[in-house]
């Protein structure tokens, strides 16, 4: 009885784990039957009593307002996701300056369940008819339409799914970027695909403004089948605007993603200053240019890197970073070869197209600038300057012109709200050095402009062999400084309000006889010399000194003193930036009896477009014609006493002259006041004597 009993009643052990085992079956086939009748009621039904509800939870999960005007199914078919919606919407934040992120008339899709769980989303089939997509970042760039959230979080980039199947038609994109103040209207191209693979390209075309600019864009897909399966974006893109054309390429990792990917860039125009003013910065006028260079967007920081290019006649080379915050800041290195002077006209205002055609007057018309007059007018873009900063760094190696032998200049430029400093400025002329500094605070009103330019202790013989003249003989030097500073937003109208000095100085040396004679205006030396084959006979200069005071804007010889071995050459007049006229008068005497020496004033006048030199001044005709009397009643030879010179000229301290000092501190070597270099004022006086009344000068003093 008791082997009976044990081997009918199962031990006790196993009444657990049984149970365990129904339990389990049990709640698979619950779930199992739950599963398909939601699946069969699904299918059935097509999900369209899920309208309401899927409207409710996709918009708790987004923060967004969700509605479908039309049908609307959502179930599985038979294990993939259907999902159709007519007149389906998905609204914007409240911050965004459309009510809605997307709408479409209709919507039709295929969905893989677990990549709503896993991995990247992943449709089998896509087909969108009419879709509007609206892409937009907030003022401050860190919130953005197509990331969902409660609103304090921060904007990611878009992500387009992988598609294996699709057709889009009539889509439309809208984008707008505040802190770009960019806004693109695009139109796509109708795609269709199959197995993931799309064909060839897809084009988008569009229009838009990019601050206050209008431009067009068109753009090729041109790996669409990459995108769909691997979020590779290969890019190409053509913008045009303020007839500029920009070219831009490169691989993207999302449809709206730039950030840290190499793009290279293209650009060409008329006009690059036509370009940058795009983005509100301004540059001077250039010619026809083009560039190239590879641009990397970092956050708010646009850094272009390998740029190369020309700009006219000049080429360009080096790095631009441009950094798109509250103000506008540019950051550039440039290196040029050989800047051609026509290119560098755009610095001081003029049109350089103009230059090239005309010449620089009929540039400075073009400004506004009066008949006979070489400064532009072209005014200071004050309002621009005062939006914006930039530094720039750029050497040239050579400037090209037929006239002004410059090279290696290094211009470093600072503009911080408003102030402009090209400071400093060094560059070789003629075989001399120069150095400048140039400011212009726009600021005060109207701006305050100074200039400062210095010239080095240059070899006049290397300076006369720049311009084509030999060297032989000349062993004295020259250096000089112009202090200028005036208030105007023109350059003209900055010297026209100028005061200041300017002063050349050349110390003790030789000067080659050929050059000096005709300088000293000793007409009868000269012609002896040339007689005698001297003319390479260098004359020794003891001193010299070119100076000038300028108020509000007129410069008086201050004074024009040379001292040499057998001459003293003073200078009178002056000239003015107002209406740049020129009237000067220099006269030599001599220190020694010459024979044939003109000792009258030989003037120069006209203006700065078109000096002329007046060497038959009326007392050499005077003279003349007392000669021609002598002649007629006396003999030939009495004539030549009418151009006598006893030689009584009083040389020069060199003291005062080296210092650059003005004409009340001159002296002559004995120590006493000089009576022939002038006031420091425009009038003149001949002899050394003061004029009784006062004439005035240019039509000013």
């Amino acid at each position: 009885m008791d082997m009976a009993t044990q081997s009918t009643v199962p031990p006790a052990l196993d009444d657990p784990r049984r149970r365990r085992r129904r339990i389990i079956r049990n709640v698979v086939l619950g779930v199992l039957g739950a599963i398909f009748a939601v699946w069969l009621i699904l299918f059935i039904t097509k999900g369209r009593f899920l309208k309401s509800p899927f409207q409710s939870i996709v918009g708790r999960m987004t923060d967004r307002t969700v509605t479908v005007r039309g049908d609307f199914q959502l179930y599985f078919a038979p294990l993939k996701i259907k999902f159709l919606a007519e007149g389906l919407t998905v609204s914007n934040p409240a911050w965004a300056t459309r009510p809605n992120l997307f709408t479409a008339e209709r919507i039709d899709t295929r969905i893989a369940p677990l990549s709503l769980i896993f991995g990247k989303r992943r449709l089998y089939w896509f087909d969108l008819t009419n879709g509007a997509l609206d892409l937009e970042w907030d003022a401050q760039h860190t919130a953005n339409t197509w990331t969902f959230g409660d609103g304090r979080t921060k904007g990611k980039p878009f992500e387009l799914p992988r598609i294996d199947r699709a057709t889009v038609a009539g889509t439309t994109v809208r984008y707008i970027d505040p802190q770009m103040q960019l806004l693109a209207d695009l139109r796509v191209d109708t795609i269709r695909s199959t197995q993931a693979r799309i064909g060839d390209a897809v084009g988008v075309q569009g229009a838009g403004r990019i601050r206050q600019t209008p431009f067009t864009v068109t753009a090729r897909l041109l790996s669409p089948n990459e995108t769909v399966a691997r979020g590779r974006n290969r890019l190409v893109a053509q913008m045009r605007a303020a007839n500029n054309v920009i070219d831009v390429s490169g691989t993207l990792p999302s449809l709206a993603d730039i950030e840290g990917v190499p793009l290279q860039t293209r650009a060409r125009g008329r006009d690059m200053s036509e370009l940058l003013g795009i983005i509100g910065v301004v540059i001077p006028q250039t010619r026809t240019y083009q560039v190239r260079a590879q641009m990397v967007k970092s956050g708010q920081v646009y850094r272009f890197t390998r740029l190369t290019g020309t700009a006219g006649a000049t080429d360009l080379a080096g790095r631009l970073t441009i950094t798109n915050a509250a103000r506008i800041h540019l950051d550039s290195v440039l290196t040029t070869r050989r800047l051609d002077i026509i290119d560098a006209a755009p610095f001081i205002g003029f049109n350089p197209d103009i230059v090239a055609r005309q010449g620089a007057v009929a540039a400075a018309a073009a400004t506004g600038a009066a008949p006979q007059r070489i400064m532009p007018d072209a005014e200071f873009p004050v309002a621009t300057m005062q939006r914006f900063d930039a530094d720039l760094k750029w050497t040239i190696a050579q400037v090209r012109s037929n006239n002004l032998p410059i090279s290696n200049i290094d211009l470093t430029l600072d503009l911080e709200r408003g102030r402009l400093a090209l400071s400093p400025i060094t560059f070789s002329m003629a075989r001399g050095n120069v150095a400048a500094d140039w400011i212009i605070d726009t600021r005060p009103r109207p701006s305050v402009v100074s200039y400062d330019i210095r010239l080095a202790p240059t070899p006049m013989g290397r300076l006369l062999a720049g311009y084509g003249v030999a060297e032989s003989g000349t062993t004295g030097t020259i250096k000089g400084r112009i202090q200028l500073r005036g208030r105007g937003d023109t350059i003209h109208d900055s010297l026209s309000t100028a005061g200041g000095r300017i002063a050349f100085i050349m110390p003790q040396g030789t000067l080659w006889t050929r050059n000096v004679q005709l300088a000293e205006l000793d007409i009868g030396t000269f012609i002896q010399k040339m007689f005698e084959d001297k003319l390479k006979k260098p004359v020794a200069l003891n001193c010299g000194l070119v100076g000038f005071s300028v108020r509000s804007g007129v410069a008086a010889a201050d004074p024009i003193l040379i001292d040499t071995t057998k001459n003293v050459i003073v200078g009178r007049g002056g000239f003015s930036f107002r209406t740049e006229a020129v009237d000067l008068a220099f006269r030599a005497d001599g220190k020694k009896f010459s024979l044939f020496s003109g000792q009258s004033p030989v003037g120069v006048g006209g203006y700065f477009a078109a000096p002329q030199l007046d060497v038959i001044s009326p007392e050499l005709v005077g003279r003349a014609g007392a000669g021609l009397g002598l002649a007629l009643l006396a003999t030939p030879p009495a004539a030549v006493l009418a151009f006598v010179d006893v030689g009584d000229a009083k040389s020069a301290a060199c003291g005062p002259v080296l210092a650059g000092a003005t004409a009340k501190a001159q002296r002559t070597t004995k120590g006493e006041p000089r009576d022939d270099v002038g006031r420091g004022t425009t009038s003149k006086a001949e002899n050394g004597k003061p004029e009784g009344k006062k004439k005035k000068f240019l039509g000013i003093f």
